[in-house]
């Protein structure tokens, strides 16, 4: 059966309407900031649920559509749950550092001026490499994401998808500075909920423990809890994944943002209970499609 794809025009006209509301709303944030701090990390003034969706939004980009799913495929459940517990991880650790690094800073902006007063000049040269290259790597991987999902569902170029995607955040965000990512994770955190509930109906509603047979007697490495590589692959997922955001320099503009201790660390245990369950999800739920995809097959091995 030939592929339906929806039309490059569709596709273009919906991510043009999406961008020039997020600028609109730039714009008229713009109004509101007085000076750099607020720029930079808002009016310290963030409560529970706005803290709580940025920080999942902001975890939560394209590219975990492809990420736990991929994980999903060649390591099992083991990479999967090492995926979901390494991007939740950053959450739990700030729950540590970001109120003691609040006190020490209390009109603070950035991780780098803790790391340049207690380290010194030398940790903060390497922490800033560590810092724009992870942003850089992470940068890239969100616009490439959106660029694949885009060219999968309609075929749109992924030069153009990718150019119209930076155009837009660069616009919106230059103007409406760090309050208004607040304003559109919100957006954001609403569609991941949404999603979230829509892939626990399909699981529950689609699963079959034929289709766990089928791929237990062929593919039994994905679901074999003795399998070594499954939990190698969990355990560099949750290494790689979970040190990299400390050096998230979103994250810890978020841990400055809140309106106190309290309501951060209130903000980071829910974010990180959403963020695992979701990329749990998203890998239980590629395992379904497996399943039933390859129902008709006698045999296949992703090893």
């Amino acid at each position: 059966m030939e592929k339906t794809y929806i039309s490059i025009q569709s596709s273009l006209t919906v991510i043009i309407i999406v961008g020039l509301f997020f600028i609109g709303l730039g714009y008229l944030n713009s109004k509101k900031i007085t000076n750099n701090r607020n720029y930079i990390v808002g009016n310290r003034d963030e409560k529970t649920f706005s803290l709580t969706a940025s920080l999942t939004a902001s975890a939560l980009g394209a590219w975990v559509l492809f990420g736990p799913a991929s994980a999903a495929t060649w390591g099992g459940i083991g990479a999967v749950i090492g995926y979901a517990l390494g991007t939740a991880a950053p959450m739990l650790l700030l729950y540590n550092f970001g109120p003691k690094i609040r006190k020490e800073f209390p009109n603070g902006l950035t991780l780098t001026q803790f790391i340049r007063k207690r380290f010194g000049l030398g940790m903060l040269k390497i922490s800033l490499f560590l810092i724009l290259f992870y942003l850089t790597i992470f940068l890239i991987a969100e616009v490439t994401a959106i660029a694949s999902l885009l060219n999968f569902i309609s075929q749109v170029p992924l030069w153009i998808t990718a150019g119209i995607t930076l155009i837009i955040c660069l616009l919106y965000i230059l103007k409406g500075g760090f309050k208004l990512s607040i304003i559109t994770d919100k957006y954001q955190f609403i569609f991941v909920v949404l999603i979230i509930l829509a892939s626990v109906f399909l699981i529950l509603t689609n699963i079959e423990s034929s289709s766990y047979e089928l791929i237990k007697k062929n593919s039994t490495n994905l679901v074999d809890k003795n399998y070594l590589p499954n939990y190698t692959a969990g355990l560099t997922f949750f290494i790689a994944v979970a040190a990299t955001n400390l050096f998230h320099q979103g994250n810890w503009q978020r841990v400055f943002s809140a309106k106190n201790n309290l309501i951060l660390k209130s903000s980071l245990i829910y974010s990180s209970i959403l963020i695992f369950f979701y990329c749990v999800l998203d890998g239980l739920f590629w395992l379904n499609i497996i399943f039933n995809k390859f129902k008709s097959h006698t045999r296949f091995s992703f090893f």
